[in-house]
């Protein structure tokens, strides 16, 4: 296409598909139509119309953890700050979102007429600092800044691995751009930041120093190497050093946990296997490789005893143990250079430290939390992408031991329920390898279900367990009482799919292990989406005892 063909918003939308982003998810809406419509003209990436601009920046992040980065648009005022909560969420866990946002017209904003979605004050950037808050990076664009002002939000929001704001008037969306336009690159093939050479030999001597003055090594891998497209990079220096690892459960399948070397969970007092808390505490050097999230469902309420000063942090763009830091120093660079010269230790074999969680349960016993997890866990299978909502499910999944080559995607930090469901469509429409099987709590789910409908527009094919006790299960489990604030609406689950629309999906109700085993062999054996609505007792939430609710949320007067 002639470079004086292209708008504004056709410009904006071609170079973000140039990273490798072939889905959009948002909300259509009248101030962001040029962008809206350059999107439905693009050859290169399909609309994604979610069900609301919430839904779809869960979405968006659920994407960007497979594909790397995605694109978000939502209109001005009431869409972007809808999306909000959302776009957070993705700078929590650190994925590049590029948020698109039409704007009122300049000819409207300087004539200071009133609009809609305003306050009617005749202010037209109320919203700019509540959208850009939640990003690392914005940009205003106009015709003349466009091609400069796009490279440096994409190399921004790479360089940071977080959200970016793009916001545009109407008007100037759909002018021509002036310039020559840029053709990119796909984001695997860019290099995101590059390290001062002294400062990276120095780091990397530094790190050599102290592993070869260590008796016992232990790494704990995280997300972040994921999201800066470090897999391959980590995964090589696992296989030449021969660390033992562990994750923590926000880190949990950034590696497959088949590998030889895995050890297990790190989540405190609740590590799995039970034994991993005290390799990883007691190591000489935990190297830790992105930055761990010493967060309170991250280590079970800060039951985590690692010494800080055998904590050997390779960041983002540092290195840092104690008060010793490296500043320059790519993550990247950091673990090639380390791979180069670290000498490989003896091979480790784990495979008499996992196990598959023991079927219990006879063909009429009601369904549970324990007859669960377990078929669960048999059922999947390399490629498979295992999405777990925030709530109880988390803490029957943490611990399960993942075949290889599957992916295990939560957001324990940001912890926003209802997450899951619009987070497992995008990542549906990501991963291309195997399937996405979605594991959610009612609670939950009854905030963004309205997104099944969305997953059968589009032809997605899920497996979805809505866990059906009734109650915000996690809630009753942190409160005191259980108090009646926790009950849940009752809601038909199983009739859902059908009535939005997914006549063709297979839906059912378990309420006993015979029923769920079949259910589970026609999802395995189905060529299309399963959704399985799983009744378990509002009984397993029993408030935990009142000490323990003082070690997490501190609210009592030291005695």
């Amino acid at each position: 296409m002639p470079s004086n063909t292209l708008t504004v918003a056709e410009y904006v939308v071609e170079r973000l598909a140039d990273l490798g982003v072939d889905q959009v998810f948002g909300v259509p809406g009248d101030y962001t139509f040029p962008f809206d419509d350059a999107i439905e003209a693009s050859k290169r990436v399909k609309w994604v119309v979610c069900a609301n601009e919430l839904n779809a920046a869960y979405a968006a992040d659920g994407y960007a953890r497979v594909n790397g980065v995605s694109i978000l648009t939502t209109t001005y005022g009431v869409g972007e700050l809808s999306a909000i909560n959302g776009v957070m969420g993705a700078k929590s866990q650190r994925l590049p979102v590029f948020h698109l946002v039409g704007a009122p017209s300049t000819q409207i904003q300087r004539q200071g007429l009133i609009t809609h979605h305003t306050l009617g004050d005749g202010v037209y950037n109320n919203f700019r600092g509540l959208s850009e808050a939640a990003c690392c990076v914005s940009a205003h664009l106009t015709p003349d800044n466009v091609i400069e002002e796009m490279e440096r939000v994409i190399r921004e929001a790479l360089r940071l691995c977080a959200p970016a704001y793009i916001c545009v008037p109407m008007d100037l969306a759909k002018m021509p751009i002036i310039g020559n336009p840029i053709k990119g690159v796909p984001l695997a093939q860019i290099r995101r930041v590059q390290s001062d050479p002294a400062a990276l030999n120095a780091a990397i001597n530094f790190i050599l120093g102290k592993v070869q003055a260590s008796k016992n090594v232990v790494v704990l891998p995280t997300q972040f190497a994921t999201n800066y497209g470090l897999t391959g990079a980590l995964l090589a220096f696992l296989n030449k050093s021969n660390f033992p690892f562990a994750t923590t459960p926000m880190d949990k399948g950034v590696i497959s946990e088949a590998h030889p070397s895995y050890l297990g969970i790190y989540n405190g007092m609740s590590s799995a296997p039970s034994s991993v808390k005290t390799l990883v505490e007691s190591a000489d050097l935990v190297l830790d490789i992105g930055g761990v999230v010493f967060e309170d469902f991250n280590t079970t309420f800060w039951t985590d005893s690692l010494s800080s000063a055998k904590l050997l942090t390779i960041g983002d763009q540092f290195v840092r143990m104690g008060n010793t830091i490296f500043t320059g120093v790519t993550m990247g660079d950091a673990l090639l250079g380390l791979t180069e010269r670290i000498t490989s230790g003896p091979k480790l074999s784990n495979t008499n430290s996992h196990s598959v969680m023991p079927l219990v349960g006879t063909p009429t016993d009601p369904t549970s939390s324990a007859n669960l997890y377990p078929r669960i866990q048999r059922m999947l299978k390399s490629g498979d992408i295992l999405v777990v909502e925030t709530g109880t499910c988390v803490l029957h999944t943490t611990p399960m031991f993942l075949p290889d080559g599957v992916g295990f995607q939560t957001q324990t930090l940001w912890g926003s329920i209802g997450w899951a469901t619009p987070a497992a469509e995008g990542i549906c429409m990501a991963n291309k390898k195997g399937r996405t099987i979605l594991v959610t709590g009612d609670g939950s789910h009854q905030l963004t279900a309205n997104e099944i409908g969305v997953m059968g527009r589009y032809g997605l094919k899920p497996i979805i367990f809505v866990l059906n006790n009734a109650i915000y299960g996690v809630e009753n489990v942190l409160s005191e009482i259980g108090p009646s604030y926790d009950d849940l609406a009752k809601w038909n689950y199983a009739q859902i799919p059908a009535a939005m629309g997914c006549g063709d999906w297979f839906a059912a109700r378990v309420a006993t292990v015979a029923e769920l085993d079949a259910a589970i062999e026609k999802a395995n054996t189905f060529d299309g989406a399963s959704y399985i609505e799983v009744m378990i007792p509002a009984s397993e939430s029993q408030p935990l005892p009142l000490n323990v609710q003082n070690q997490i949320y501190r609210t009592n007067i030291p005695s």
